[in-house]
């Protein structure tokens, strides 16, 4: 059955207003639509502002993944030189798509990326952004179906020419490919940081990953061992039936708490890890925006030089060509002179973006390991002053 939802009021309480400039976004609320293959999850969006190009102080509108999808494909075009944040994959396999942990995984990975946007100093100021935040449903349709070029592509398209694009830079740290490439020691520095930084932070989470499935093997274990005790408790004698009646207990509440605390990890330290897996995948296609940057302005300059050449030749023989070529020279300076500019662009937008990916890491990092190990510190805690309460029951019966 579909749920009703109501657009006033918030289950989340946003950043509180301040005489600053400031806007808050929420992502709540997610609600399946729909049945069979046509089923999705819309999201209720709530965003408050003081900001003057928005409509009013508070807007609530509906969205769905394919409106994020719109968003960060739309930014990606237009602020080359910007480490676009990243979206949470689409999932293919169909019992995992509606389950309650996925949908919560995937509404605070929503909530993650457009605050990151609405953060952003640039980002913030885009009309995209206002138009996600402010459209109704009718007009963000609308928009999404006249999209064209890379807009028009659908999200596996778009994540196959990440690839493509990572696909290339990999090839040329790797020394497999050898196009024109920028000699730059920090420009190569950073690409090292950046693959690196994937390779480490892919095999931490996946041992994150390992963490949570272990607890949550080990919360299966200890509830199918409680009721086995506790069956064979009623079959016992009154002391002995009892101790193990209380174990069987015991061992189905540790079998909660680390059930509990598996899916703390997931969300507070897998998905964290996770996300910033995605954030490298983000950096690497700017990086390839970068490099297909620079490559076309040296194409453009050496075949400026070479019209510039022929445009010589002209002039010395008086061709009666040489007006034309004077036109396509000039067209193909102005042309050059843009491509630079975009380059340079691009350059100085990374050497910003990546100071300030760096400084986000470190704070949000901090707190992932800090939570897990707070997290590991409570289970451990609980366990042992669990068995712990036990004993003198269980000395009772040994010593009977």
């Amino acid at each position: 059955m579909e749920q009703q939802r109501s657009l006033s009021g918030s289950s989340q309480s946003p950043r509180s207003p301040s005489s600053q400039p400031y806007i808050s976004v929420s992502v709540t609320d997610p609600v399946k639509l729909g049945n069979g293959v046509q089923a999705y999850i819309s999201y209720r969006v709530i965003t408050k502002t003081n900001f003057p190009e928005y409509q009013g102080p508070e807007k609530i509108v509906i969205r769905r993944y394919s409106d994020f999808i719109w968003l960060r494909d739309r930014l990606f075009e237009k602020y080359k030189g910007i480490f676009i944040p990243p979206l949470p994959e689409k999932s293919a396999v169909e019992k995992f798509r509606f389950s309650a942990e996925f949908i919560e995984m995937r509404r605070q990975a929503l909530d993650i990326f457009v605050n990151r946007i609405a953060s952003h100093n640039m980002l913030q100021q885009s009309e995209d952004l206002r138009t996600f935040l402010q459209a109704d449903e009718e007009t963000m349709e609308r928009l999404r179906s006249h999209e064209t070029g890379i807009f028009k592509k659908k999200p596996a398209d778009l994540m196959q020419i990440f690839k493509d694009v990572q696909s290339k830079v990999s090839d040329v740290v790797l020394g497999k490919e050898k196009p024109v490439e920028e000699s730059n020691p920090e420009y190569e520095k950073l690409k090292h940081y950046v693959f690196e930084l994937e390779n480490h932070l892919a095999e931490a989470q996946k041992h994150a990953y390992r963490l949570v499935k272990r607890h949550r093997e080990l919360g299966q274990s200890l509830s199918d061992f409680g009721k086995a005790a506790k069956l064979l408790g009623a079959c016992e004698g009154q002391v002995l039936g009892k101790a193990f009646s209380d174990l069987g207990a015991k061992s189905e509440v540790l079998s909660a708490k680390l059930q509990k605390e598996a899916h703390q990890l997931l969300m507070s330290f897998e998905e964290p890890l996770k996300d910033y897996v995605r954030a490298v995948q983000s950096i690497k296609a700017t990086i390839g925006e970068r490099a297909n940057a620079f490559r076309q302005q040296c194409e453009l300059a050496e075949t400026m030089k070479l019209k510039e050449i022929n445009l010589d030749k002209l002039m010395l023989t008086r061709s009666d060509r040489v007006g034309e070529a004077e036109h396509e020279y000039k067209e193909l300076k102005a042309e050059s002179e843009e491509a630079t500019r975009r380059f340079e662009t691009i350059f100085r937008l990374m050497n910003e973006e990546i100071v300030r990916f760096q400084e986000q890491k470190t704070q949000d990092m901090g707190v992932a390991f800090h939570e897990f190990a707070k997290g590991q510190a409570r289970l451990a805690n609980s366990v042992a002053d669990a068995w712990r309460s036990l004993l003198p029951k269980l000395e009772a019966c040994s010593s009977a």
